[in-house]
């Protein structure tokens, strides 16, 4: 007499919440990454435009220096005074040397003395490539 097994149904019916939980986890982390590399681009500053703009493209990290239409200057969120902008740049060339790039997002109503102050801590600090972002 031949021996009958009997199939459950959980062998038959495939469950979706593995699958389900895979998917919200990696939804959540791509929101939370996209939302920490728009940051720097998010600050309000109304830039001076160019008729012959082309975007740039590079292998490598692009540091913002944000300057405000008071003469702030802001690299990575946080503030900091002239000297200090410089001695923060000048520890980023050195983690990075001959590769680091920064691009300067100066408001349209701040004073150029705060751009060339800015270039100039660029320069100080042995960072040849940076660029004035336009719109």
């Amino acid at each position: 007499m031949p021996v009958q097994i009997k199939k459950g149904l959980s062998g038959s019916s495939l469950s979706l919440t593995p699958l389900i939980d895979v998917v919200f986890l990696l939804l959540i982390f791509f929101l939370v990454t996209t939302r920490f590399e728009e940051e720097e681009r998010d600050m309000a500053v109304n830039l001076p435009k160019a008729s012959a703009a082309e975007p740039t493209i590079f292998p490598g990290k692009e540091i913002f220096v944000t300057i405000t239409p008071t003469g702030e200057y802001f690299l990575d969120g946080k503030q900091y005074s002239a000297s200090s902008l410089e001695n923060e740049l000048k520890s980023l060339y050195e983690n990075n040397p001959g590769k680091q790039r920064v691009k300067i997002r100066a408001d349209e109503e701040s004073r150029t003395t705060h751009l060339v102050t800015v270039m100039n801590a660029c320069n100080q600090a042995n960072i040849r490539d940076y660029t004035i972002a336009t719109e």
